[in-house]
């Protein structure tokens, strides 16, 4: 859909929610020449409260034994 500058600034609230409602694009034009394109946003997903816990899962990765202790002594250990 393409509309004009001045169209679009006397309706731009209502075109807005029309773009987000239905997924289409505006270009909005001056002289019959494109300047702006108004198009929808991507929603982010909505977390759930459960969704927390295990977000990052899979993310990290252990190299080694992480129980064990090191075998080479620190500084804090010294004193």
């Amino acid at each position: 859909m393409q509309i004009a500058a001045g169209a679009f600034k006397a309706r731009c609230l209502s075109l807005m929610d029309e773009v987000s409602k239905f997924h289409h694009e505006i270009i909005i034009t001056k002289h019959g020449r494109p300047v702006a394109k108004i198009v929808p946003c991507e929603q982010e997903k909505s977390r759930k409260r459960g969704d927390f816990f295990g977000m990052f899962s899979g993310s990290v990765k252990i190299k080694g034994d992480i129980v064990r202790s090191p075998e080479e002594s620190w500084e804090a250990d010294e004193n």
